[in-house]
């Protein structure tokens, strides 16, 4: 464990000190104040221009909805990490035509692929502070439900008003526990393609066994591209749909990086828990993320087992397959980093200097609704502990969509205003493409070998923790019998219609009377522990009330706290913009430099997956055929590069940018040293890894035949190309010497859409 004195604790335990220049998931109105530690590592941008989610870069930086993506031409074209489009390009592969193992490039426009049902790109119009609309008025004496329900109505009535407008979704999303909320306006593009994606052995290259490691080889890039109706306003997938035009776009950069360079990512980071209380993390690292590691060794287990390698299951299954061993990965890597930095301790001394704080201000009330948030803490957390196995049981795919469509149903009922997030009319896009979505990933013999592992579970937790209503319609006694049950389950899917896709949609109009007079197995289930479930949710929203009640003082205690330390606390991530920035810098806990390169790509290739990279690219490599885009001191190709970054998941496929605000990398990646900076951030270990734009160009030119995608976005800071070679085209009859003239090499045009979004060459 690092040793520090009292006067750096804040930063030690992982507040936000200003110390560190590389600590921090800053939002984009705090950069005025950190400006000079920005402008001092290399930032050649007026760091108040960064302040306004329009202006460049900010907006051309844009979210998915889980990750981040970048314009990189005026028309529409997205750059994300392969990773967070692969679920479009298996969406699209079949055992036929596997996009997965082969790649996907468009030629032209009119080739580029729908991407996966759901796939939506989020463009910020606006944002604009709401605590005051949010908060006002609430009275410490309501019960817990109805604060939640308070809370609630106002957020819709907000979002209502917000989407007054076509085409747009909005959120409000709350900051620093609830003290804090904005309204984020956002342009949401409904209309997604696949353009460009490399193959898995490119970018998946070293697969789960180097994920989270270093070095790193992956070229985990990928194109979307948005599309917008003839108006320019968002539609649904049309062919007559143009290319959106994005007031901003980012540049890319060919010229790279050195060591001690200048970094900065902007995207849309998950969540982060750098403020959670001690009995938080106690309850996360001592039960929750134990039980979900051993879950998911036999959850992927049984995957595996139930679709082979080769089958059309296996296909179906391959974005749940690599996202479920990602997360067993970083769970091992939260549990180990924990330890290592004595995560318990840290937070108890953290607390018991705030707590000494709070006495010295003499606020007796802020002490007592802390130790208030604590006992309410405990409760939650016993809460999850009890609802973990049913929670998992209910995750079979078709009684998951029988439970939505009944839910729905019942909540028809109600006026729109009413009705639970995710069934008002505002969901309902989103709520027939999960519908459509299912068929290709689903596959009734792995849904079912799930259920079984999900069931066993489920059925050796006491009375307490299960509902009878489910028990008794899956016939799950005192004892359980796994093959009575698995019996009953092939009857489930024997019988149940719901595997169809056009019922599925049918049955989103159904009342509730006509759902529960269904036969089919999964509908009569999902009817069944209706109730229960409603008075589980109660039961939780409850708590959550207490929740957005207490914790607000402690953040509140929190941020005064850091201030009168002379420090700057920025909120926990929350999928919102944010801002983090540092260097590029080695790994600290590992010999070797801050970039891989291509030849070790050959050195570590084995011909098996997820070492195998394409003949094309070996050949190319072997030849030195490093075009361009070769570094003058690494004197080939770098791969990927590192940084000591602050990130966290969500942001995957953030833009990595240089002083200049030129894209110079996509972030992708951190290393298991650094994973548990979601709870405790560490500035001796924190490193991020990103895929180097040099790469990304060069497999595009070299590798895959990408030129149509290059010449779209505008490069710069490559070298010149060489000078053409002399070649003697006649003999002069005087002199009888060869005349020599320099071969010049028509440039291939740009290809940039027409009118009708078709490809047309321009120069």
């Amino acid at each position: 464990m690092i040793a520090f004195r009292f006067s750096t604790l804040l930063l030690a335990l992982g507040l936000a000190g200003m110390a560190s220049a590389e600590e921090g998931m800053f939002t984009p109105d705090q950069l005025p104040e950190i400006g000079e530690q920005l402008t001092g590592l290399g930032l050649e941008l007026d760091p108040d221009s960064l302040t306004t989610l329009t202006d460049f870069p900010m907006g051309a930086v844009i979210s998915l909805g889980g990750c981040t993506a970048s314009f990189v031409s005026e028309y529409g074209l997205a750059v994300t990490n392969h990773h967070c489009a692969r679920g479009s390009v298996q969406y699209n592969s079949t055992a036929e035509k596997n996009y997965l193992e082969e790649g996907f490039l468009a030629e032209r426009f009119a080739e580029e692929l729908p991407a996966a049902p759901g796939t939506r790109i989020y463009v910020t119009q606006s944002v604009r502070d709401v605590t005051g609309e949010v908060r006002e008025g609430l009275d410490e004496m309501m019960r817990g439900r109805d604060v939640h329900a308070e809370i609630e109505a106002r957020r819709k009535a907000l979002i209502s008003s917000c989407e007054m407008r076509p085409g747009h979704r909005c959120q409000v999303a709350s900051f620093y526990g609830g003290s804090q909320y904005k309204l984020i306006d956002r342009l949401e593009i409904r209309d997604v393609r696949l353009v460009y994606a490399p193959a898995d052995s490119i970018g998946k290259y070293g697969g789960d066994i180097d994920n989270w490691m270093w070095p790193r080889h992956t070229g985990d890039f990928s194109f979307y591209r948005a599309y917008v109706g003839p108006n320019g306003a968002p539609a649904d997938y049309d062919e007559a749909n143009v290319p959106y035009r994005p007031p901003h776009m980012l540049k890319v950069s060919g010229g790279g990086l050195e060591e001690g360079d200048f970094v900065m990512v902007l995207g849309y980071p998950g969540r982060t828990s750098r403020y959670a209380r001690l009995v938080e993390v106690e309850n996360t690292f001592g039960w929750t993320y134990p039980a979900l590691e051993n879950l998911l060794e036999d959850w992927i287990a049984t995957i595996e087992e139930a679709a082979p390698e080769g089958s059309d299951a296996r296909i179906k299954y391959e974005a749940r397959l690599a996202s479920l061993n990602n997360y067993m990965k970083n769970l091992g890597g939260q549990i180990e980093g924990a330890e290592r930095v004595g995560l318990l301790e840290r937070r108890a001394e953290r607390e018991a200097a705030l707590n000494t704080w709070i006495i010295e201000q003499g606020d007796a009330d802020t002490a007592r609704a802390i130790a208030q948030l604590d006992l309410l803490s405990e409760q939650i957390a016993a809460a999850n502990r009890r609802a973990f196995w049913y929670d998992n049981v209910r995750r079979p795919q078709l009684l998951s969509v029988a439970r939505k469509l009944y839910r729905l149903a019942r909540e028809r009922e109600l006026p729109d205003a009413e009705r639970e997030p995710g069934y008002q009319e505002r969901d309902m896009a989103f709520f027939r493409q999960s519908m459509q979505a299912i068929d290709r990933r689903y596959d009734p013999a792995v849904d079912k070998a799930e259920w079984l592992l999900f069931l066993q579970g489920y059925a050796a937790q006491p009375d307490a923790a299960r509902v009878r209503a489910f028990d008794e319609f899956v016939g799950i006694g005192d004892f359980y019998d796994r093959r009575a049950v698995e019996q009953t389950l092939d009857w489930f899917y024997a019988v149940t219609e719901l595997g169809d896709a056009e019922t599925r949609l049918a049955l989103m109009e159904a009342d509730a009377a006509t759902l529960e007079a269904s036969e089919d197995p999964f509908m009569r289930l999902a009817v069944a522990i209706y109730q229960a479930d409603r008075t589980l949710e109660d039961v939780g929203k409850e708590l959550d009330g207490r929740m957005e009640r207490l914790r607000p003082a402690y953040m509140e205690a929190i941020r005064a706290w850091q201030a009168d330390q002379g420090t700057t606390a920025y909120p926990d991530a929350n999928s919102t913009l944010r801002i983090t920035y540092g260097t590029v810098m080695p790994p600290a806990t590992s010999e070797g430099g801050p970039f891989t390169t291509l030849e070790e790509i050959v050195a570590k290739n084995t011909g098996e997956a997820p070492f195998n990279a394409p003949e094309a690219e070996i050949a190319a490599i072997e030849a030195g055929n490093y075009g361009r885009y070769g570094d003058p001191v690494l004197e080939t190709v770098p791969v990927n590069f590192m940084s000591d970054l602050d990130v966290t998941g969500g942001n995957s496929g953030s833009a990595t940018l240089n002083g200049r605000g030129e894209l110079v990398g996509l972030l992708f990646d951190g290393t298991l040293d650094s994973v548990n900076s979601d709870w405790d951030f560490d500035p001796e270990t924190t490193r991020a890894i990103h895929v180097d734009t040099r790469y990304m160009l060069w497999v595009m030119d070299r590798v895959d035949g990408a030129q149509r995608v290059i010449d779209e976005m505008t490069v710069v800071g490559l070298p010149p190309a060489p000078t053409p070679p002399l070649t003697a085209v006649n003999v002069d009859p005087v002199l009888n010497e060869p005349v020599v003239e320099a071969v010049a090499v028509e440039d291939e045009p740009a290809i940039v859409p027409d009118e009708m979004g078709e490809a047309a060459p321009t120069k």
